[in-house]
């Protein structure tokens, strides 16, 4: 048998090194050209010292050394730069200008295609309040950029700021204002539009405000917007966060004029992280951001030293070997894809959803003559449209993965995907719900189960949404995953309950089997990479004339 590496884990051989020693060599060049210093920390870092600075997810790579002390390979090297200035940068050594070039590791499912462990090349600048500008930063993620002759470059911005703010001046409850962050931070725009409407005690002019920010694009005149609606709502000049973009604006004036720049609030996530400005860099054929930053002082603040500013990026380095034509596995690139000469890819699912697909996508003004006649193919080529014809549960892997630009499926398989996508719109169609059910002469006989065994047995085809559901109840479930009658399962004795989807509940009764609780409704949604969304206009304009069509069937 022959010796391989884990999961997610490979060797570099010479000739893929070699080229990764060249991007790199060019990258530390330019860095080390604007005064910025070379900085190491350890592979290894106190998981509780890091939970100080910021919030972190779950990490596979733990361990408890010999003095019981609980440490993890770090996920990233910024929190860890920020407590190496924290406690070891005094004040006389400010502004520091620092950068490194290291692995970190994070944890990835199984089947995603993407690596375990990839390198980071990355500068920070620390500074006293009020002497140093995020412009020097965002201006050397530009110049590295053009340095390396990545294809087509895109630096986009948004912040936290004008939401925090909303949710500060508007919001009728805490509980509310953490569901619109959580929401956002997931870029689930229509469950936000959901929950929005529903909170009868939200003023108008700030619901309206919390609905568009999260959807707004362009150049300067998204200020000038982004104030009205913040004005609208109530919200004072001074605690917007517009008057920070509009500075940036000015002083990266030529970026902006070129199109290199833009904004774009969908990026607006980790609250808890980011202080003011979040920026992402994209380039041609990537699905995901080759390179991420932002300000954040509360960083440094939770670390014991407020009244900094700290601003900073980080590049993959696999992502920026593929983007410039070398061999390499990050699972999000494909090489050689030029953005204008392709036409727009939408991932469209076939069996019960297709029809409907086609007649909204019709009404939305696209090409369809040729989706009438399918046959048995699986890319449908028409005018500046190209359809992909995939299976509904395929529908956000492919996305996810640049093999399309959008797409349609139900809320049930993002959710079971769990990738980083927007989800757009409500489409309306493929209207059905999740339930809890079990065997109608068995009532009873899950909690006396779950009294003494302290789990609930489940059969499922749909594993993270039901982890999901009993988490949300504080219930610990066993989740047996099943692919094809799962109502066998409590049936034969094999488990308590199902979780399953149902829309009319005739398969539930003809087996004896009622339902216990509902877990979650689901629709079509159409939903987008965030890459292609936030370089591709013709995919926001889609997306708005999508949201017209579905109102105008609603009215």
């Amino acid at each position: 048998m022959r010796a391989s590496t884990p999961r997610g884990f490979r060797d570099i051989l010479p000739r893929e090194a070699q080229a990764r020693e060249r991007i790199s060599d060019a990258v530390r060049a330019c860095f080390s050209s604007h005064g910025y210093l070379p900085v190491e920390t350890p592979l290894l870092e106190e998981r509780s010292v890091l939970e100080r600075g910021g919030r972190i997810k779950d990490s596979a790579f733990q361990l408890f050394d010999t003095d019981q002390t609980l440490l993890m390979l770090r996920p990233d090297l910024t929190l860890p730069v920020a407590r190496l200035v924290a406690g070891r940068v005094c004040a006389g050594e400010l502004p520091a200008r620092l950068r490194y070039s290291a692995p970190v590791v994070r944890e990835e499912p199984s089947l995603r295609g993407q690596p375990r462990q990839f390198t980071q090349l990355g500068v920070e600048l620390v500074a006293e309040e009020g002497s140093a500008s995020e412009a020097e930063v965002v201006r050397l993620l530009a110049e590295t950029l053009d340095t390396l002759e990545v294809p087509a470059w895109r630096i986009v911005f948004g912040s936290p700021v004008p939401v925090n703010a909303l949710l500060d001046a508007c919001s009728p409850s805490p509980e509310f204002a953490e569901r619109v962050r959580e929401l956002v931070h997931d870029s689930d725009l229509v469950t936000l539009d959901e929950v929005i409407a529903a909170e009868k005690d939200l003023d108008p002019a700030a619901a309206r405000a919390l609905h568009e920010v999260c959807r707004m694009g362009g150049g300067l005149e998204v200020i000038r917007r982004l104030d009205d609606l913040l004005a609208s709502a109530g919200v004072s000049a001074g605690l917007r966060g517009t008057a920070e973009l509009r500075t940036l604006a000015g002083e990266l004036a030529d970026l902006f004029e070129d199109g290199r720049l833009s904004f774009d609030f969908s990026i607006i996530n980790s609250f808890d992280y980011y202080t003011g400005i979040i920026f992402k860099g994209y380039a041609e054929g990537i699905a995901a951001s080759l390179a991420s930053g932002g300000r954040y002082d509360a960083v440094l603040a939770n670390l014991g030293r407020p009244g900094l500013i700290a601003c900073g990026f980080a590049l993959s380095l696999e992502r920026l070997q593929e983007v410039l034509g070398e061999p390499g596995e990050s699972g999000v690139v494909t090489p050689g894809v030029r953005l204008a000469e392709r036409p727009l890819r939408i991932a469209v699912p076939k069996g019960s959803l297709f029809k409907d697909t086609v007649r909204m996508l019709a009404a939305a003004g696209l090409p369809t003559a040729e989706l009438q006649d399918l046959g048995r193919r699986l890319v449908v080529r028409e005018g500046d449209v190209e359809y992909v014809i995939v299976r509904a549960q395929d529908a956000p892997a492919f996305v996810g993965h640049g093999g399309a630009d959008c797409g349609f499926c139900g809320t049930d398989s993002l959710v079971e995907a769990d990738l980083d996508l927007l989800q757009l719109v409500d489409m309306g169609y493929g209207a059905c719900r999740f339930v809890v059910a079990e065997p109608r002469s068995r009532a009873g006989e899950a909690e006396r189960n779950y009294a003494w065994r302290g789990t609930v047995r489940v059969a499922t085809k749909y594993p993270r949404i039901t982890r999901r559901y009993y988490e949300s109840i504080g219930q610990q479930v066993d989740i047996v995953t099943l692919h094809g009658n799962i109502e066998l399962g409590p049936i034969v004795g094999m488990t308590d309950r199902i979780v399953d989807i149902t829309a009319t509940g005739t398969t539930l009764a003809e087996n004896d089997l009622v339902i216990v609780d509902e877990v979650m409704e689901c629709s079509a949604r159409f939903f987008a990479g965030p890459a292609a969304y936030r370089c591709d206009k013709r995919i926001r304009d889609l997306a708005a004339r999508l949201a017209e069509v579905r109102k105008g069937s609603e009215s």
